[in-house]
């Protein structure tokens, strides 16, 4: 069990390190709206909503060929690597281009939502903006996920860390407006981070497309379109990147009903802060999520599923380990994370934050330790190839149990109190569904490269 856990860190610590780094450059987002204005930080929140429902499927799905790169590794089938993330990158570039019609719709969409008119040209502006990081985030999806299905996770950090330094600096020039850029506000967040990942994606390809790359996997020469990988790639791909879509969308709806109830301002204003927060827990546990799913796809190339199975176990007891550690820090000192985003400038509002904050952190508290084995589980079942039973768990389980129960108390006194508990229900009962699962064994006769 000691080497299992000192190889699965070696190979999750660069990832935890690079989801870190995304979280952080969306807390830093956050921070920076929340001085500028505790609305512009409401619409933040509801703008990732909706935009993360259809970024996922690209994203997701592109990043999916981790799963193909693993498996074809492990078999020593190192020359159809090289195709196989053509096949992502071309999906990026054509989803990426798509992705910008979604910009002439974007006032529609948010006045739909009934929130205030002022969180509502807010959204509209910085989802606007976001849409152009659409294409290059993609490619930073299926490039990362060349070098973490090789277990060279540690090119995934610094490519993470390139996007992280160029946000943070155009975070501040572009939201507030300094050595004579214009004050952008929130439409200025959202630009930096779609020139941030441009710039991530660029770093991205320059160390895809080096010599020895070449030599071992063809990724310079086998450029072509190959329809009958495509196919094969999108049949599994799909329903990944559907999963992390239908569960976007489900908490998308979740927080258009956050906002319609009877302090909707606050409301959702409260649940940004808590998912920023909540995030410290839940993507480091995804790194090592993302760690069991390349081990166990190579385990599976190479034969070996019952050395899959005791990695994945492995890394279900190294998540729980950090995961509840942090669990406790939300409940001893909730003060602390809700000071970063203090604005004495909208003091009525920010008194209301205040109070629900701490509240909304004991349920993160304990749902977090379960929602690190939906990830564990989800990841290890996807790097098998069983995707369409996550993706069909995601399509049927957060509507009834999550989202219709948020719509039907949003009128009632603490109704954020009830929709939140009602969240944390419905991540507790997917956990055991994909427990269940994992336990059956079906995973491990599948294969996404042969069959």
């Amino acid at each position: 069990m000691k080497e299992r856990w000192t190889y699965l860190l070696k190979l999750a610590w660069p990832l935890i390190i690079a989801n870190s780094f995304w979280n952080l450059q969306l807390t830093i987002d956050r921070v920076f709206l929340g001085q500028y204005s505790t609305e512009a930080l409401a619409a933040a929140m509801a703008v990732m909503g909706v935009f993360w429902t259809p970024m996922a499927l690209l994203q997701q799905t592109a990043a999916y060929v981790m799963t193909f790169v693993a498996q074809y590794f492990g078999a020593q089938e190192k020359k159809m690597i090289g195709p196989a993330v053509w096949q992502a990158l071309y999906l990026s570039v054509i989803g990426g281009i798509l992705f910008l019609g979604f910009i002439p719709a974007a006032d529609s969409i948010f006045r739909m939502m009934g929130h205030s008119p002022e969180v509502s040209a807010l959204e509209t502006e910085y989802f606007q903006a976001l849409c152009y990081s659409a294409l290059p985030t993609a490619v930073v999806a299926a490039v990362s996920s060349f070098f973490s299905g090789l277990g060279r996770t540690r090119m995934v950090m610094g490519i993470n860390c390139v996007g992280l330094v160029a946000n943070v600096i155009l975070d501040y020039l572009l939201i507030f407006g300094r050595l004579g850029f214009p004050a952008l506000g929130v439409a200025g967040a959202g630009y930096a981070t779609a020139l941030a990942t441009v710039c991530s994606a660029i770093y991205a390809l320059w160390l895809l497309f080096q010599k020895e790359h070449e030599r071992d996997f063809a990724v310079r020469s086998a450029f072509h379109m190959r329809w009958d990988l495509m196919k094969r790639y999108l049949r599994f791909g799909l329903p990944s990147g559907l999963q992390w879509a239908l569960e976007g969308l489900a908490f998308t709806v979740f927080l258009i009903f956050v906002g319609r109830m009877t302090n909707g301002d606050a409301a959702l204003a409260s649940s940004g802060i808590v998912v920023t927060v909540m995030m410290l827990a839940v993507l480091p546990a995804m790194g090592m999520a993302q760690a069991v799913s390349i081990q166990l796809g190579q385990n599976l190339g190479e034969g070996r599923p019952d050395l899959a199975e005791a990695y994945t176990w492995s890394g279900l007891q190294l998540s729980l380990m950090y995961i509840i550690t942090v669990g406790f820090s939300f409940l001893l000192i909730p003060e602390f994370y809700l000071g970063w985003f203090h604005n004495p400038s909208q003091a009525s509002l920010w008194s209301e934050v205040s109070v629900i904050v701490p509240y909304l952190l004991m349920y993160v508290a304990l749902f977090t330790s379960f929602d690190s084995m939906n990830l564990i589980f989800s990841f290890a079942l996807k790097g098998a190839g069983d995707t369409r039973f996550v993706t069909l768990v995601a399509l049927t389980v957060p509507w009834p149990l999550m989202v219709a129960p948020t719509w039907f108390v949003k009128d009632w006194n603490g109704a954020v109190y009830w929709a939140w508990g009602a969240a944390s229900f419905f991540i507790i009962f997917q956990s055991f569904i994909f427990l269940v699962r994992f336990r059956g064994g079906k995973w491990k006769t599948m294969s996404v490269i042969h069959g």
